[in-house]
């Protein structure tokens, strides 16, 4: 409720400074913002190309490809990006850290504002993609703002922790980017769940990033209420906030800290 009445408080600040790193991602580049759609567009592209290509993938079950693909991985480069960000927001806002009278804890949310912006062009793409292969809006696409909420929840508790800590351990940043590396496969994210059995279908489970890729399929594809995984999603909101009140824990106790070590 804190961090609620900090947000409503500093609304304006916040909206200026999300803008403001939005536009200095691309500052210095002769094609600027424009580098936002052309990145995606190429990085979805490869992995088209090499799945369909060269690996001869196919439909998942009878959903096109490429749909399948992108509504995976519009999620994942949504929560990578913005908790990769954020945990990065105290070192790479130190000016702003050592003003007695800012309030260090939005840092985090601005980088999580910034990476959805970012993110704006995947889906756009995402969008164009549904209509070539008939899928269009419905009543079932409400759920999406579900989802999205659960990105930004997951990346804020996530990015709460990893910004309270890269200040004090510097490579801290260098394993987060490995472990991510590792979750992306390890997500069902470029497979299909559904070609595991056994144990390894409950390692799935446990990954919050899964509910959160496997829920964007269900709504856009599948046509499934959120609801209808009571058990998971339980679980991804117990996960977050047990991840949540120990990351407010960490970043109150090191707050007064932040800026002796930068």
């Amino acid at each position: 409720m804190k961090l609620l009445k900090v947000l409503i408080k500093n609304h304006k600040m916040l909206f200026n400074l999300i803008k403001s790193d939005f536009k200095n991602r691309y500052l210095g580049n002769h094609l600027g913002i424009m580098w936002a759609f052309i990145q995606p567009c190429v990085m979805v592209a490869v992995y088209w190309f090499v799945f369909t290509r060269g690996f001869r993938a196919g439909s998942v079950s009878n959903v096109p490809f490429l749909l399948w693909l992108l509504a995976g991985m519009v999620p994942w480069f949504l929560t990578n990006d913005a908790i990769m960000s954020a945990s990065n927001a105290i070192v790479s806002q130190g000016f702003l850290v050592k003003k007695i009278l800012f309030e260090v804890k939005l840092l985090p949310f601005v980088k999580i504002g910034s990476a959805i912006l970012a993110n704006l062009a995947f889906w756009f793409f995402l969008l164009i993609v549904c209509f070539v292969y008939g899928y269009h809006p419905n009543w079932w696409w409400l759920q999406l703002a579900y989802y999205m909420l659960c990105v930004i929840a997951i990346s804020m508790s996530f990015g709460l922790l990893f910004s309270a800590i890269t200040p004090f351990m510097p490579d801290i940043s260098q394993i987060i980017n490995l472990i991510f590396q590792v979750l992306f496969w390890a997500t069902p994210v470029m497979w299909d769940k559904n070609i595991l059995n056994g144990k390894l279908v409950y390692l799935i489970k446990l990954n919050p990033f899964a509910y959160i890729v496997d829920g964007f399929r269900d709504t856009l594809i599948n046509q499934q209420p959120f609801w209808h995984h009571y058990s998971m999603t339980i679980y991804f909101w117990l996960l977050n906030f047990i991840v949540y009140w120990l990351a407010n824990r960490i970043f109150n106790n090191l707050r007064p800290h932040f800026a002796d070590v930068l």
